[in-house]
């Protein structure tokens, strides 16, 4: 082509001429049949020129410098001046050509369509000003908002492309600012707030506004609500002022859906509290009417209701029974603070702290703050031949209460009476005396556990007798049976050691009840004749006790073991007398001796 010299230019296309001599390259555009001169050089073949249809742009990097009539400008040597380094973004055109030392830096692209709830995030390159005389400085940024079509500009970086965020019911974004500014209601955000938009609908951030998060609503119920906790101080949905760390709560009689608010944080939710008809509770650190905790305060809150429990509040053994007393029933209460109730007379009575008192039924009682349920009490009914020990707590005397039934007083509590181990080793056993005098001791039985605190009894059989002696007043008394002992609370049985087994040992039985007789007992004896003889002789003996006058029965208790005494003293009369004999004589002469 170079060494052609007539080339035809067909219509909108354009060649690039060199001319040697000056070294300057021209254009020269069709339709033309162009002659080569001999100093000319064509550098390329006819090119088709540029042609940008409508909704189109291109880029032109270092485009040609133009006239205020649009013309080209050329140097003093003829050569097109170029602005060098620049841009020229040129829309719908008649077809131009590309001159020498221009370059397409972008071919032809469609203009960007801005759709709806769409905007383009701009920032400003250089400073300018547009057609509606807006001045831009560089480094400035804005949004340009759909529907639209964009046209681009040099000065102008597109930096991104923003999608509106669909907001729905009972739901809301968190924005944040990037920068001071104001948001689309006109009020200013300083850099870093963050705060709601709740408006449904689809809502489109601002330049300088970032979507943080979307926030869904809680939905309270009558059963449940919501427990919040201020981060910051500021003023809520509801117009009030919330101190930074103050907590509360959101219930359905507040709204129906709630949106925590940028500085609100959820703890929680809190189900209500439902009293029935029975029941009540001790609330701790209760919320005053100042909507702050009394600290170290109690409150009681008796059924039927359903109730939320504040912040800070908590409930004291959770919720509890109303105590319900029947006639045989009472509570043994004690006063932790000045209490003032009504007695059953209807007259006013004050308590001091410490004071201990006891109601009866039949009633229903919710003890108030200042009051200590300390033990519900029941009557003890006891038969005629019953009892328990009774010991009063202010001056710690013990009696016995027996035969009826009776119900403790403030001042009286339940006595255990203390046995010594024998003693209580034999109420244990609880076999008839009669029957078990032959019977060794080791020889045990079904032990019954016996109650301390009521009156200990002793069955007495027939034709024998009990000594029971009082410490307190220092005399003892026998009982003959057949009778019932009851002890009072300072009285001791008198335990006999009486001797048994064949040869009789000493202490090989014990017993609470000395039987009378008439009875017998058994015992071998070791004897020696005059001749030195040992023999060993079996020996029954029957005794039976003569009663003496009612003044000296406790001469029946004076040896405690009447067997081992009886036994020894026998035995030692027939050693006496049979050492005296041969064994010819003592065995011819037995019966007499």
């Amino acid at each position: 082509m170079a060494a052609e010299s007539i080339i035809r230019i067909p219509p909108y296309h354009f060649i690039h001429v060199l001319d040697q001599n000056s070294n300057v390259t021209r254009v020269e555009v069709g339709p033309r049949t162009y002659i080569r001169q001999e100093n000319e050089r064509i550098v390329f073949a006819p090119v088709k020129m540029v042609m940008v249809p409508p909704l189109h742009y291109c880029i032109i990097l270092n485009p040609v410098a133009r006239g205020t009539d649009g013309a080209v400008q050329l140097d003093a040597v003829g050569q097109v001046r170029l602005r060098h380094a620049d841009l020229e973004i040129r829309l719908a055109q008649d077809p131009f050509p590309v001159y020498p030392g221009e370059e397409i830096q972008q071919g032809v692209t469609p203009l960007q369509i801005v759709l709806p709830d769409t905007a383009l995030h701009l920032k400003a390159l250089l400073d300018f000003e547009d057609a509606h005389t807006s001045k831009y400085v560089a480094g400035d940024e804005w949004l340009f908002e759909g529907p639209g079509t964009y046209i681009p500009r040099k000065e102008v970086e597109v930096v991104q492309t923003i999608q509106a965020t669909v907001i729905r019911p009972n739901q809301a974004i968190r924005l944040q600012a990037r920068k001071e500014c104001e948001d689309r209601e006109g009020k200013k955000r300083v850099t870093g707030e963050e705060w709601l938009v709740k408006r449904v609908g689809a809502y489109l951030p601002g330049v300088f506004e970032q979507v943080v998060d979307t926030v869904d609503a809680y939905i309270l119920t009558d059963k449940k609500a919501l427990h919040l906790r201020a981060t910051k101080t500021f003023r809520d949905s509801r117009d009030v002022t919330r101190k930074t760390g103050e907590e509360w709560l959101i219930t359905m009689a507040d709204t129906e859906a709630h949106i925590p608010d940028v500085y609100e944080e959820v703890l929680g939710v809190v189900d209500i509290t439902t009293l029935n008809s029975c029941q009540y509770c001790v609330v701790c650190d209760p919320v005053g009417a100042d909507g702050k905790p009394q600290l170290g305060q109690k409150k009681v809150i008796k059924g039927e209701i359903s109730f939320f429990l504040q912040p800070g509040e908590w409930l004291e053994k959770g919720i509890q029974d109303i105590y319900i007393l029947s006639e045989e029933q009472g509570l043994l209460l004690r006063a932790l603070r000045p209490f003032e109730d009504t007695n059953e007379d209807g007259e006013e009575v004050t308590h001091k702290p410490g004071d201990r008192w006891l109601i009866q039924g039949p009633l229903e009682y919710v003890p108030p703050v200042e009051v200590e349920v300390l033990e519900r009490r029941h009557s003890i009914p006891l038969a005629e031949n019953e009892g328990i020990y009774v010991r009063d707590i202010k001056t710690g005397k013990v009696r016995a209460v027996i035969g009826y039934t009776y119900m403790l007083s403030q001042d009286e509590e339940l006595w255990e009476k203390e046995l010594p181990p024998k003693v209580e080793a034999l109420l244990s056993i609880g076999r008839d005396p009669v029957v078990d005098r032959s019977r060794e001791s080791s020889e045990g039985g079904g032990e019954v556990l016996r109650d301390r605190t009521r009156a200990v009894t002793y069955r007495v059989p027939h034709n024998a007798a009990v000594q029971v002696y009082d410490y307190k007043e220092r005399k003892s008394r026998v009982v003959f049976g057949p009778e019932l002992v009851l002890l009072g609370p300072d009285e001791q049985f008198t335990v006999l050691s009486l001797s048994g087994g064949r040869p009789k040992r000493p202490h090989a039985r014990r017993a609470l009840c000395l039987l009378l007789g008439p009875d017998f007992c058994t015992d071998v004896v070791t004897i020696e004749t005059a001749d030195h003889a040992r023999l060993q002789l079996q020996l029954a003996y029957n005794w039976h006790f003569e009663i003496p006058p009612v003044a000296d029965v406790s001469r029946l208790f004076s040896v405690l073991d009447f067997v081992g005494d009886a036994c020894k003293t026998l035995a030692s009369r027939i050693r006496g007398a049979v050492a005296a004999v041969t064994f010819d004589d003592f065995h011819k002469n037995s019966n007499r001796l």
